[in-house]
């Protein structure tokens, strides 16, 4: 965090073309902010959140607490469910699945195993409603991530968090076969970025240290991240295209 913008110093929008989990989002707290992601479900989470808290808690709390419910809920067809219902079951299954892990198969289905309760009760209701009003100035959008960027202006602040493993060129793993993330779309990403440079547009990344990778984006700042207690690195880096820290 000591690496971007407070809110105060973004004139514009909070952009993230690969919201996720928000984090970025939540701790900044900006003003306004345009949040993008391919997994649809994630979008309608956010959406459903922000229009109903209250009805998606409701049915938050009324899924069922066993390995059998679990299966259940999962089943379901998204598509057919309201945005209420839509919400409930992403936030549901996000908070009993295994490590709390979001994959898909090659159909597109939600496909992560049971991993218990013990997660689930960690938010409530007022949780609910928090996320709800801090969404409220935001535009929540499903698509690609370069339709996103090429929105930016010269005011806007630029996040993003493209999927990748850690050290490595990209993620070739049939658990993701629905949604990959090849060396090709680190180069199209690359290319869009260096495009808003140009407009005057200010971005932070989070990405893989693998080399080629890094060669993408030579005479970019580059903090290399570190983990545990003993500070070795992480596989990871974040780069920023402005020459200091706000």
């Amino acid at each position: 965090m000591q690496h971007l913008p407070k809110r105060a110093e973004i004139k514009g929008r909070l952009v993230e073309p690969f919201v996720g989990s928000g984090a970025v989002f939540f701790a900044i707290n900006p003003r306004r902010a345009l949040l993008t992601d391919l997994n649809a479900e994630l979008i309608d989470l956010f959406r459903g959140i922000r229009r109903h808290p209250a009805e998606v808690w409701r049915r938050f709390s009324a899924f069922p607490s066993s390995k059998e419910g679990y299966y259940e809920v999962r089943a379901f067809d998204h598509g057919s469910l309201d945005l209420a219902g839509k919400a409930a079951r992403t936030l549901y299954l996000s908070r009993t699945c295994f490590k709390g892990m979001w994959r898909h198969n090659s159909s597109g289905q939600f496909n992560v195993g049971y991993g218990g309760q013990d997660r689930r009760w960690a938010i409530c209701n007022e949780s609910l409603a928090d996320v709800s009003r801090r969404l409220a100035g935001s535009c929540l959008r499903h698509c690609d991530f370069e339709e996103t960027i090429a929105e930016c202006g010269e005011d806007d602040f630029l996040f993003l968090d493209p999927p990748y493993k850690p050290g490595q060129k990209e993620i070739f793993n049939d658990h993701y076969a629905w949604s990959r993330f090849r060396f090709a779309d680190h180069v199209r990403l690359a290319s869009v970025l260096r495009e808003v440079t140009k407009r005057g547009v200010r971005w932070a990344m989070t990405t893989t240290s693998h080399p080629d990778v890094l060669r993408l984006f030579s005479g970019v700042r580059t903090v290399v991240l570190m983990r545990g207690r003993k500070a070795k690195p992480s596989g990871e880096v974040l780069m920023f295209n402005y020459e200091e820290a706000p």
